[in-house]
Parts: structure tokens; sequence; C-alpha cells
């Protein structure tokens, strides 16, 4: 008896001898599956962008839709003196903080990286930190630097005096420093954990055959080892560090300490944009700024790692 065969219809495919035919997948199955996120990115992403870069060439207002005013708010900027203030204490917010975050995780990570009895306390001791709210540490920190606090009280005690963390410019933005490297310290400590593991132990002990020591083999072992790993540390400190917001904001206050004095580029942003007579154009502007100089900051970062690989 002669056996007859069947050619598979268009658009389906054979699975193999005795398991039925598949329907070839369509073209756009891909799509169906990542529209959701594009979706949320498009909404919360995209959305915001566009429409930031939009309303900074208008005079949009909160309850106005605002007309096209070309750069009139970009040159309104460079007369604007709390925009430079602004620019000023973002600016040295990175040159205070970066380099405590890129070297001290590190420092931290080789202390807790060693498997001693209790040493997964300390770190996650050191991670605590990191999960804590923003806002109460904030909190926490303002009631131990206040005149009246904890730390004020101590250096009273002993005849130091009482010192005006929160009153004066520059030890309120100081304090608002280390309040941000204390926070940060725990999650660039495990990125730094992840990194020293792939360090081969070899490495090590050829360097203390060579008579190298702990400080020696830091320097020619575990710096070269982990320095991708810093450049990735110092690239994101300083886009987190350009956009403080919250540590400024708790310790000085939305006037931004005494006179305005510590206010940063996003405190400007946020007290010029919000309200019923907020000025969402010359805000957006002001975002463009920092957008820009983030991105800038990257790029440096970047660059200067590429320049030490050639």
């Amino acid at each position: 008896m002669a056996s007859s065969s069947s050619t598979p219809a268009p658009g389906t495919a054979s699975h193999g001898a005795g398991t039925g035919r598949v329907r070839r997948q369509l073209p756009t199955s891909p799509w169906l599956f990542a529209a959701p996120g594009l979706l949320v990115v498009g909404i919360f992403i995209l959305y915001p962008f566009v429409s930031t870069l939009v309303n900074a060439f208008t005079d949009r207002r909160t309850l106005i839709p605002g007309e096209f005013v070309g750069l009139a708010n970009f040159r309104e900027l460079l007369h604007d003196e709390m925009f430079w203030i602004g620019l000023r204490n973002s600016t040295l917010y990175v040159l205070g903080v970066v380099p405590a975050l890129v070297l001290l995780p590190l420092l931290l990570a080789l202390l807790v990286q060693k498997n001693i009895p209790g040493i997964a306390f300390f770190r996650s001791a050191f991670y605590t930190p990191v999960v804590a709210s923003i806002v109460v540490v904030g909190l926490i920190w303002v009631w131990l630097l206040d005149e009246r606090g904890l730390v004020n009280s101590l250096l009273e005690t002993i005849g130091v005096g009482r010192v005006g963390f929160l009153s004066d410019q520059w030890l309120l933005l100081l304090s608002a420093m280390a309040v941000t490297v204390w926070k940060g310290l725990g999650y660039y400590m495990i990125i730094y954990l992840a990194a020293l593991a792939n360090v081969p132990r070899e490495l090590h002990e050829a360097a203390s055959v060579d008579g190298a020591g702990a400080f020696r083999r830091f320097l020619t072992v575990t710096v070269p080892a982990v320095r991708s790993t810093m450049v990735l540390v110092g690239a994101l400190s300083s886009v987190a560090a350009f956009k403080v917001f919250s540590e400024v904001y708790l310790m000085a206050g939305p006037d931004g300490g005494p006179a305005g004095e510590d206010t940063t580029l996003v405190m400007l942003v946020q007290r010029t944009g919000t309200g019923l007579t907020g000025r969402v154009g010359y805000a957006s502007a002001i975002s463009v700024v920092v957008f820009v100089v983030t991105v800038a900051l990257m790029l440096l970062v970047l660059r200067a790692d590429r320049k030490e690989d050639a």
C-alpha cells in the first residue's frame, strides 16, 4: 500500500515526525512582548524628557501653556545669581563626594572580604544605611548636628564649644557631603566586593614572594585589577552627586540654607518650577543644563579611562 505524504501549508513548519505542525512566529510577536516595557519607558522617561526639552524654549508656567521664546530662558540663566550659586554648589559636591566614594568603599571592601567569624554582621551593618530612607537618614543627622544635638553636646562637654554645622554655609555643605558618603559606602562596597572576588589570589602570592608589603600589593595588584570598577563607581557617583537634592534639602531647608547659599541646581529646579506660579519653562531650561553637565561628566570619566588603556 502506497503511503501518502502531505506538504506543510504556507505559514506552518513541521516539528518532527509525528509531532504535528507548529505555526511560524509572526514578525510582530517580539514587539507584542516588549510593548508593556516600551509603554512604561515612553510614558515615564521619553515623554517627560521631550516635554522638558520643549518647555525649555517656552515661557510656560504652571497654569499657563506659554509661548515659544527661543533661547531667552538660557540667556536669563547667564545673569541669574542663584543659578551660578547652584552650579557652584553642585560642582563642589562632585569634587568633595566622588573621590571619597571611589576610594573609601574599596578600603571597606578589603576589610570585609575575608571570611572570618562575625564578618557577616559587619557587612550587614555597613549596608544598612543604603536601604534606609533618605528622609529618615537626613532627619537623624539633622538631630545629631543641630546646635542642641548630640554632637554639639559632646563638643561642649570636652570644651570645644558648639559648632554651627547647620547654620554655617560651608559647614552645612560639608555636612551634607558627609551624609551622602556615609549612605553610599555600603552600596559601592558591594560593587567592589564583586570585583575583588575575581582578582586571582596568585597575583597577591607572587607579589608577596617578591617582597611586596600590603600597601605595595594594594597599589600594584588590587588597584589595577579593579580599575574598571573604579571608573564605573566614579561615573555613577559623579552623576548622583551633581544631581543631589534630598540631603541638602533636608539639612538646609527649602530655602537652601543661610541666604540660599547652599542651594543646588536640582533644588533650584524644584523651587522655580513648582507651585501655582511656578516658571515651568525656566525650570526646564535649568534641567537641560543639569542633563548636559551630567552627560559631560560621564564622557569625561570614560575618556580618562580610555586614555589610561591606550
